[in-house]
Order: structure tokens, then sequence, then C-alpha cells
């Protein structure tokens, strides 16, 4: 019991604590390609949140949900309870049901091992809508100014699979990087 409760609050801690730094990392580097609150023509995050999902499942998704429910508390939208706790739940279950209905429908394993680029690909495609779908409706239903439109769902959609490309290609290039390295250095 003690050794799972060790494992979960881990895998919350680095998903919480990672997805905050990417999120101002984000920001910082992409607040010039911002279309409106929230929404990001690239928006590396979204890989992260998909990639934490998928390692650690539900420890990953609420580690997601605290993270971006105070970077909403403290950001730029309303200072509203309710609207930050809904963008927050979204943000860390909308990546954590695409994972569910992938290894449900897709035939992947639990653990992943069978993962190829179609199926995560298809991933990536159905997490950024619903992610996408999910966002604009609580933004639609909690009035947030422009928020909501189909042109905020579409914006969105494109930053969501444009920014996980990208966070999987810098993994995957520092992944290789580090291999090389271990070889010279072996």
């Amino acid at each position: 019991m003690a050794k799972k409760l060790s494992e979960f609050s881990s895998a919350f801690l680095i998903s919480a604590i990672s997805y905050g730094i990417l999120f101002y990392l984000n920001d910082w580097l992409t607040s010039s390609l911002a279309f409106g609150l929230g929404v990001n023509w690239i928006y590396l995050p979204a890989g992260l949140r998909l990639f934490l999902t998928l390692v650690f499942a539900l420890p990953g998704a609420i580690g997601i949900v605290a993270a971006s429910f105070l970077i909403c508390w403290f950001g730029n939208f309303p200072h509203d309870l309710t609207t930050c706790l809904g963008v927050g739940l979204i943000s860390g279950f909308a990546p954590y049901m695409a994972r569910v209905f992938v290894v449900s429908n897709v035939r992947i394993a639990a653990d992943l091992s069978d993962l190829n680029f179609p199926k995560l690909i298809l991933c990536i495609l159905i997490y950024a809508a619903l992610s996408s779908g999910l966002h604009q409706w609580w933004y639609q239903v909690r009035d947030l100014n422009d928020a909501g439109t189909l042109n905020h769902f579409f914006v969105m959609f494109v930053g969501d699979v444009l920014g996980t490309i990208l966070l999987i290609v810098v993994i995957k290039y520092g992944l290789n990087l580090l291999k090389k390295t271990r070889a010279i250095a072996l």
C-alpha cells in the first residue's frame, strides 16, 4: 500500500511540476502565436499532457488537473473557482479519456508496448479533438468573451496537434542524442 501511494505521489508530482514548467516555457516562447484566451497556434504542453497520461495514467491526469487549475487561477482567466476547476479537469482528463478510448478500441496494450506511429497519430487526433471540443464548450458555458467559437476550436485543435508532434520530435531526438552520447562515453 505504501509503495503504491509513493508511486502515485511521484507520478502526480512529476506530472504537475513538469506540466507547469512547460506551460510557462511555452507561454514565453510562443506568446506571439496566441489566438485568444487559452488558445494557441502551437501548444507544446498538449504533447506533455498526452505523454504523461499515456505513461502515468490516472496519477498523471490528476497532476495535470492540479497544475492547470493553479495556472488558470493565478493566470489570465477570470478569478472564478468554477471556471478554473473546469479548465483543470478538462486539461487533465481529456488526454486520459483519449488514452482510455485508444487502449480500449485501437488494440493497444495497457503498457503501451505495441504503440506504433499510426496508433500514436490516431491517439493525438482523438486527444486534440476531445481537448479542443471540451475546452471550447466550457469556455462557451462560462461565457468567456469571444472564446468557445468554432474558430477557437479549430485553432486549439491545430495547436494541440502541432504542439504534440513537436514535443514528440524533441523527445525522440533528445533520446537519440542521449544514446549517441552514451555510446561515445562507453
